[in-house]
């Protein structure tokens, strides 16, 4: 049985470099020959969410979505364009699987590990998990709190707490919700984009990879989708949606 895999990403009109990520992911997973076609589709770039299956003939396609969380681009708006039915479409004898975003994965709670281990974080340091966060969905607030969980229990750091770019607790207490002298800041999203690479780093006042304040340390990591691991994390997903 022939197979293919896409991964589906929001895109960007404004920053190209949104969709880098998901491209470089695609040629990592393209030289494990796992997949018979690993193809991108975008919803707001070409090659289009809506096109990315026209000439793909795999029996078998699994759509991973390129997301932190579960939200209204997962539940509406891939359907939607690639017309899928549910977890399991079937259109002319071809299967076509949907599985869960990338960020919903308990694997991507080692890239979140690796993420702070790469920027000096140790067993007397504490790592704040930054999530976008929004009003409108709970299930994203929820992710996060679970990536925050699911490394806190791996026992590396002296504390795991999420934080919130746009909600309560709000990353701007994360010097008084951690106590730590040094805390790492992991940024929960896909590509380095706006809010990654000015938003985040202007509001908290941040120098760059380190900054003190007061006496303490605050190191800012790169996003964690852009970490080479998140191949592994999509692997999974694929696997699972398979069987």
């Amino acid at each position: 049985m022939s197979s293919a895999l896409v991964l589906a990403g929001h895109g960007s009109h404004l920053n190209g470099n949104s969709s880098e990520p998901i491209w470089a992911n695609a040629t990592r997973l393209r030289h494990t020959r796992q997949f018979d076609e690993v193809r991108v589709g975008l919803w707001k770039e070409e090659p289009s969410l809506s096109r990315v299956l026209d000439g793909c003939e795999a029996d078998a396609v699994t759509v991973v979505p390129m997301l932190i969380s579960a939200g209204y681009f997962t539940r509406t708006v891939v359907p939607r364009e690639m017309g899928l039915q549910g977890r399991e479409t079937w259109r002319g004898g071809q299967v076509i699987r949907y599985a869960a975003p990338v960020g919903a994965h308990p694997a991507f709670a080692a890239v979140i590990v690796e993420r702070a281990i790469a920027a000096g974080a140790g067993r007397a340091d504490a790592v704040a998990v930054l999530g976008h966060g929004t009003r409108r969905d709970s299930e994203s607030e929820r992710n996060i709190h679970q990536m925050a969980a699911l490394v806190r229990e791996m026992g590396f750091f002296a504390e795991v707490e999420a934080v919130f770019l746009d909600q309560e607790p709000n990353m701007l207490q994360l010097l008084d919700i951690l106590t730590a002298k040094t805390v790492v800041v992991v940024p929960l999203f896909i590509a380095d984009g706006w809010h990654v690479g000015q938003t985040i780093p202007g509001d908290l006042a941040l120098d760059g990879p380190e900054t003190r304040h007061d006496g303490r340390v605050v190191r800012y990591t790169p996003p964690a989708g852009t970490h080479p691991s998140m191949a592994t994390v999509i692997l999974e997903l694929a696997h699972e949606a398979a069987r």
